[in-house]
């Protein structure tokens, strides 16, 4: 009886999903708004176990920007809403780094719910078509995929049926969540992402169950069979980046917890790359691993935290001048808001080529306190985020703060980007290809009310600027935000 109701479960799952339309906007917004949400109220005076202005949320979603040599253009996409921030609009715009001028964004399309798990991420293909992925969180809820009637044109965008091989068989594709993805000129696409599958553990009820995987496509429209790369207890977050033809993947565990969600719990530090497309991946000593792994302790395990009780929160992975994986994450005594469960220790663990050194950055009070990892060919590190308290502390987010080092992560100099601020900044995201004129990309908000959400970018020297929340011509100059002391 069990085993039928999951069927049951599962099929008006698939049938909700596929019985779903997207609205095809393509309309011009008058102002850049972000998307407000929270999660998991706390019933303290956190309110939140986090929450506040989330368009560029989450740390799983990747990438937001990229810049565009050929037309000397950083072009972007957040997770937007309405004046009223009733709904979350899946937005595209650009920064001209000619004029330094941005348009009025385009609306894609109105997603239909307000949660930021929701937010879009793009891709620009080697003609210079802007590809816009609308991942959804869960299987609850579809996704789409949208492509540009014009290269390197935001204007006008046209909705993609995509499919997926299952067993052989061709069938649409319109459910995918936490999407990362990647764009070779001689290879097409390759996506990571997560896909939910229902978990029966003895002596509980079923429960969703986090599998990351990766799908390949040649024309961003057919797509591989799903390949699972993690499926370890309650299943993963992860992380991923790329360096030439090598993409990597960082990424936690999600243990079983008796009478407990294991979501809350995440845990340990792993690491796995391709550099053949998904044929074969690797740790990163280079020895091939048999996926997906499904012990806690494998050949893929950077760190052991779960014996230590540590929590784990991965940022970002970038790699060094060398090609060699360096991961951005931060660990907690829990999952909960506020000082308690800190400090939350922010570190890097860099491969040297035998083993993994792990350094501290700093500290900051949430767990979601999520910034972005810069490694120059000049072996310079940057480190993007909120790591100092904001006006409303210990919720997600802060002041922005630059972190640099020039001793690959064993000492660093701070400068401060934003002071003074009325919302937490959140979410600072690197652009692909990134230009030192539009460096991080991020959105603020209140952290324990809803409220509005502006969007923010800074330069590689720390100066910040804010994208208009009015627009009344057709190209407007952001605004420059000067620090408060």
């Amino acid at each position: 009886m069990k085993n039928l109701c999951l069927l049951v479960l599962i099929t008006f799952n698939t049938l909700a999903v596929a019985q779903e339309s997207p609205i095809t906007l393509n309309q011009k917004d008058d102002g850049y708004r972000g998307i407000w949400y929270s999660n998991q109220p706390s019933h303290d005076e956190y309110v939140y176990k986090y929450s506040g202005g989330l368009g560029t949320y989450p740390a799983n979603h990747y990438p937001f920007s990229i810049y565009v040599k050929e037309v000397h253009k950083t072009f972007f996409c957040y997770g937007g809403s309405d004046a009223s921030g009733k709904t979350l609009l899946h937005m595209v715009s650009y920064f001209d780094h000619q004029t330094g001028m941005v348009p009025k964004p385009t609306v894609v399309l109105d997603k239909k719910t307000d949660n930021a798990h929701d937010n879009p991420v793009m891709n620009i293909d080697k003609e210079g078509y802007i590809w816009l992925f609308s991942t959804a969180h869960g299987t609850n809820s579809p996704s789409y995929i949208h492509k540009s009637k014009k290269p390197y044109d935001i204007n006008e965008f046209e909705e993609i049926k995509a499919t997926k091989l299952v067993n052989g068989e061709v069938v649409a594709m319109n459910n995918f969540s936490y999407l990362q993805t990647w764009y070779q000129p001689d290879n097409g696409f390759i996506n990571l992402f997560t896909h939910y599958d229902r978990k029966v553990i003895p002596g509980q009820p079923s429960k969703p169950r986090r599998t990351i995987s990766f799908m390949i496509s040649q024309n961003g429209v057919n797509y591989t069979e799903w390949k699972d790369i993690a499926a370890i207890e309650e299943g993963h977050y992860q992380t991923s980046g790329s360096y030439g033809t090598t993409v990597g993947t960082s990424f936690n565990f999600h243990p079983v917890k008796v009478g407990e969600n294991g979501l809350n719990y995440r845990s340990n530090l792993y690491y796995l790359q391709t550099s053949d497309f998904g044929k074969s991946w690797q740790n990163a000593k280079g020895e091939t691993l048999s996926t997906p792994l499904k012990t806690v302790n494998n050949e893929a395990l950077v760190k052991d935290y779960y014996s230590k009780g540590l929590n784990v929160y991965i940022n970002d992975l970038a790699y060094d001048e060398t090609g060699k994986p360096v991961i951005l994450y931060l660990t907690s005594k829990g999952y909960e808001a506020g000082p308690e469960k800190g400090p939350r220790t922010w570190h890097t663990a860099r491969f040297t080529g035998e083993n993994w050194e792990i350094n501290p950055i700093t500290t900051s009070g949430n767990n979601y306190d999520m910034g972005s990892l810069y490694i120059d060919d000049k072996g310079i590190w940057r480190v993007i985020g909120p790591t100092t308290m904001g006006p409303q502390p210990y919720n997600t987010g802060g002041e922005m703060v630059m972190w640099t080092s020039k001793n690959q992560g064993k000492t660093w100099k701070s400068k401060a980007l934003t002071a003074n601020s009325i919302y937490n900044h959140s979410y600072a995201r690197r652009p692909v290809n990134v230009h030192p004129d539009f460096y991080a990309f991020w959105a603020d908000g209140h952290g324990r009310e809803k409220s509005v959400s502006r969007l923010y970018f800074s330069d590689i020297k720390g100066r910040v600027y804010q994208l208009p929340t009015e627009i009344n011509t057709d190209f407007i100059k952001p605004i420059r935000v000067k620090r408060k002391k």
